[in-house]
């Protein structure tokens, strides 16, 4: 494995929600009685963009498609490490027609690609996440643990797998965010007992989000150096991230929220999903494992 094209610099993968809606209904959030303001989910991705690159990142983006709503959660294109990408095999036959195109913009920017073997469901960054060196795996509801597994075994890298329970927090990343090595902020709900327990013993500092701030999606935030970038609605964790030396930002993402997603989902790392949580980030600090 060599070093991934992008990795002199923080930077991150973006599709611009031209053709963003609510298509479809393939989670709990989704209703296409309630449909996505247009105009309103342009301002707000911009705006994300906007502190994305305020942050130190620089934003490249993929050619939205029509008939493709979902392809503007870029995290869940694939698994970036190194020079290498493991490829989505996704569940839903509506995001499967999503793989070509995003296969297509990887090879073009000089990433090699890998595919999972076919009985694995696999869903990208939205559920395979470093903190530090070891890989957790949310399976379940839209990825497999052996996929998880497998991936492990390609890259040489230690895997927990945790069970997603809650399908209103169907990926990984909308209820665990890794910060820094050995820190990292969770909605314990989503988690069944195992899962809990696997977390406690391989991330040594845990920050616990609570039901009203995990439904504002307060895991799925976007984590550049010291910069923690999340939807609005978390002011207990932004408290929280502050005390720890994190810079917490705030930004409306509630046109995306109507469809599973916020700033993580709308996002992924191309110089490594590992470097997320790792470059530049403070030391971690004592603070008590509860929520306030």
């Amino acid at each position: 494995m060599g070093r991934s094209p992008f990795a002199d610099r923080p930077s991150v993968l973006m599709c611009p929600p031209e053709y963003y809606g609510i298509e479809y209904e393939i989670n709990p959030w989704m209703d296409r009685r309630r449909p996505a303001d247009h105009h309103r989910a342009v301002q707000q991705w911009e705006r994300l963009r906007e502190l994305i690159s305020d942050a130190g990142a620089e934003v490249y983006l993929m050619d939205p498609v029509p008939g493709l709503p979902d392809l503007v959660f870029t995290a869940n294109a694939g698994l970036v490490f190194q020079d290498q990408v493991v490829l989505s095999n996704f569940r839903y036959r509506q995001r499967q027609r999503e793989r070509p195109y995003q296969k297509q913009w990887f090879v073009q920017h000089g990433f090699r690609t890998l595919d999972l073997p076919e009985q694995f469901h696999f869903e990208g960054a939205g559920d395979a996440l470093f903190c530090g060196e070891t890989l957790f795996g949310g399976y379940r509801i839209r990825s497999h643990a052996a996929g998880h597994q497998w991936i492990g075994q390609r890259f040489g890298c230690q895997v927990i797998p945790v069970e997603l329970v809650n399908p209103f927090y169907y990926h990984l990343d909308t209820c665990f965010c890794p910060l820094a090595p050995g820190v990292a902020m969770y909605f314990p709900g989503a988690f069944d007992q195992y899962g809990l327990r696997a977390l406690e013993a391989h991330v040594e500092q845990l920050i616990p989000v609570s039901v009203e701030e995990a439904r504002a999606f307060a895991c799925n935030a976007v984590v550049i150096g010291r910069r923690v970038i999340t939807n609005t609605g978390c002011p207990r964790l932004h408290r929280q991230l502050r005390r720890l030396g994190f810079e917490p930002v705030e930004t409306p993402l509630g046109e995306f929220v109507k469809a599973g997603g916020s700033a993580k989902c709308l996002t992924l790392r191309l110089d490594g999903e590992e470097a997320a949580g790792w470059k530049h980030a403070p030391d971690a600090q004592t603070e008590p494992s509860h929520p306030e």
